[in-house]
């Protein structure tokens, strides 16, 4: 039992990649939409490129959402209109007319005979209004044609009337006046007008709920087919156009095949093609860490972090596709080629993006022209996006990337239609909002340094302030020391420039290398200001400690500060597995009939595993051995870099770096143009 624990702590990096490469499959799997594919791939306006296609099956022709949005349209703009008859208010009126009345009493001004002709012409008007309704003020805008027939629910019955044939208050007021006679009224007519003014009120409604549902059920009735095609009709001959009847035929057949593909029975099969595929596409991304970067790949952080960020544009470009595929172009997928690069390098950022744009190109409509146009853009992308730290670049990019989107969309729109009345300016419109959602890139960089521990070249600006507190101190205790750091980072940062490595990153590690000696900074060479060297009282393999221990002191003190692996990789690296000579030659000397073990007063390493990491090495070496010629001249300085460059290629210390020959060439150039500078030689030219 013991011995398989052993085992699975032994490999326990490649067991936690194998749950990882398994969790985002199955993820990624469970994304794609639950439907089959079709075989055939075609859009309006190309031509059929495949042999001539005849029906396997009987399939119905499926009208188009356009089609049937039509037909709803017109369903609605023809409908008839219900309103709703309200007899209850009828009979409350009639029956508060009659209270109104029994309240009057006659008198000299209002005679019985006037009382019954009150009672009449008010029953008469009543009834005038509410023979065929009352409309209420808010449903008199319902129709613009008051000729328009209308249908008027009255309790159990239907009947078709013109709408203008209901009162309106207006109406109601002239029935009134008419009836009662003209003007001036007398004392009872007045009465009259009050009672009737304050008692009749609409009794006919638009009836919204009634109407909606005859709507509904008409919609209902509409037919989502407009013919048939039976079993080994032709359907399209080879090199045809796709338009018209066709499409809709191919349509139709591309949407009874998928139905058909995924069945029950097929299901597992499918999920099993889907697992082949996204399962090949992370495999590729896992064996191009293993081959090509070693160092992330043995990093599950690393490797986590990438995966991750994999999964998350698949995640929500499907969320998307789901909502509304009309804004598959909003989601920015250049964020992943921007952020990869930011955190490791522009080869791995276009790897991986291709590799996602990929597995996104099988879900999506139109397959073609998504994955050929966000290739496009990410390969502008890599080679645009730079020095992200300086806040124009990123806005010249994005706006780069977008211009890109829109040429691309606006050619295969020519191609497709033939001209360019019908592109749709639609689009353009969501490339421009996928050029600002890209600005996001910034934020979740900063997001991902925090929750992976990753460095940027944005942290890596903050890093070489030199009035950071770490640098501030180096230069407090250590004020030679920091001097040479920042001329080794000026040296460092040239010859990175040069060749292509990342100058930023060089930089910040070459400010920070050499923090170890402010622990005991009056035992480096560049920090005694006096003629008292205290290794003048210590043995040799003392002597010899204490320097390389300025290493280990300096991670130490990195971590204390909390600064990123990236940087104390410079710490680690920057002597590799170099030898202290001086001290090791002083004690050859005080102990000629001993052995002395070369070993002891060499540095732990590691050598050099990065561009970056060999140019410190080789700056520092040379910055601090320049120091050491008393006359320097051009031909001492030439001489000198030329020796301590081929020492160290003889020590094999740049074995690991992935640096040429041809670089490190141009890096001993670089380096000895500089300190010819800082001396200010000039080169001597015979006469």
């Amino acid at each position: 039992m013991s011995e398989f624990v052993n085992k699975i702590y032994r490999h326990n990096t490649i067991i936690y990649k194998v749950i990882l490469f398994l969790i985002t499959t199955i993820a990624i799997v469970y994304l794609f939409p639950k439907g089959g594919q079709f075989k055939y791939d075609f859009s309006n306006g190309q031509l059929w490129k495949y042999d001539n296609l005849y029906a396997t099956f009987d399939f119905a022709i499926q009208k188009t959402d356009e089609e049937i949005n039509q037909e709803k349209q017109n369903i609605k703009k023809s409908a008839k209109l219900y309103f709703l008859y309200d007899t209850n208010i009828v009979s409350q009126v009639n029956s508060v007319f009659k209270n109104k009345l029994s309240q009057l009493n006659t008198n000299d001004s209002l005679t019985e005979t006037d009382f019954k002709s009150l009672k009449n012409i008010g029953n008469s008007i009543i009834q005038k209004v509410y023979t065929i309704g009352f409309l209420e003020g808010i449903s008199e805008n319902r129709i613009s044609d008051n000729n328009e027939i209308i249908a008027l629910k009255k309790e159990n019955e239907v009947q078709d009337i013109l709408f203008k044939s209901l009162h309106t208050s207006k109406d109601v007021l002239q029935i009134i006046k008419n009836n009662l006679g003209d003007e001036p009224y007398s004392y009872g007519q007045e009465i009259l007008l009050d009672i009737l003014a304050g008692i009749i009120k609409p009794n006919v409604s638009f009836d919204k709920p009634l109407t909606d549902k005859v709507i509904e059920n008409e919609f209902k009735n509409i037919s989502y087919t407009k013919g048939k095609v039976s079993e080994g009709e032709l359907i399209i001959f080879k090199g045809d156009i796709v338009e018209g009847k066709k499409l809709a035929i191919l349509n139709s057949l591309k949407s009874e095949s998928e139905s058909k593909v995924w069945t029950d029975s097929n299901y597992n099969w499918i999920i099993f093609g889907y697992t082949i595929l996204v399962s090949l596409a992370l495999l590729m991304l896992l064996l191009f860490l293993s081959k090509y970067r070693t160092e992330i790949f043995d990093n599950n952080n690393k490797v986590t972090f990438i995966f991750f960020n994999v999964f998350a544009i698949i995640f929500i470009q499907t969320l998307v596709i789901k909502y509304n595929s009309d804004y598959l172009y909003v989601v920015p997928l250049s964020i992943l080629p921007i952020i990869i690069k930011a955190f490791f390098d522009a080869r791995l950022g276009l790897f991986t993006h291709v590799l996602t744009v990929l597995l996104l190109g099988y879900i999506v409509p139109d397959s073609f022209e998504f994955i050929y146009l966000h290739i496009i853009a990410g390969i502008v992308t890599i080679l645009t996006v730079s020095e992200l730290y300086k806040r124009a670049n990123l806005f010249i990019s994005v706006a780069q990337i977008t211009l890109i989107y829109m040429l691309t969309y606006f050619a295969f729109s020519i191609i497709k239609e033939g001209n360019a009345s019908q592109i749709n300016l639609n689009y353009f419109m969501l490339f421009a909002a996928n050029g600002l959602l890209s600005f996001l890139s910034i934020i979740l960089i900063y997001i991902f340094e925090k929750v992976f521990g990753l460095v940027s070249d944005v942290t890596l600006l903050e890093l070489s302030n030199t009035n950071s507190k770490l640098l501030r101190e180096l230069n407090e205790k250590a004020p030679g020391t920091f001097q040479h750091s920042m001329q080794v980072a000026n040296l460092a940062e040239a010859a990175a420039n040069e060749i292509g490595a990342n100058s930023m990153l060089v930089r910040t590690g070459a400010l920070y290398h050499d923090i170890g000696k402010m622990l005991n900074p009056m035992y480096f060479t560049e920090n005694q200001s006096t003629s008292v060297n205290p290794h003048n009282d210590l043995s040799p393999r003392d002597s010899s400690t204490i320097i390389t221990n300025h290493v280990i002191k300096g991670v130490e003190l990195a971590k204390k500060y909390n600064l990123p692996d990236r940087i104390i990789d410079f710490i680690r690296t920057h002597h590799g597995t170099s030898s202290t000579y001086y001290f090791y030659k002083k004690e050859q000397e005080l102990n000629p009939d001993t052995k002395v073990n070369i070993k002891k007063f060499q540095y732990k390493g590691p050598i050099p595993f990065s561009k970056e990491t060999a140019i410190l090495m080789m700056c520092d070496s040379a910055e601090a051995a320049s120091k050491s010629i008393k006359n320097p001249t051009a031909q001492s300085i030439n001489d000198l870099i030329d020796k301590i460059i081929a020492k160290q290629m003889a020590d094999n210390q740049f074995l690991n770096s992935d640096i040429t020959f041809r670089e490190i060439e141009v890096i001993k150039k670089i380096i000895k143009k500089k300190l010819m500078n800082i001396y200010h030689l000039r080169i001597e030219y015979p006469e």
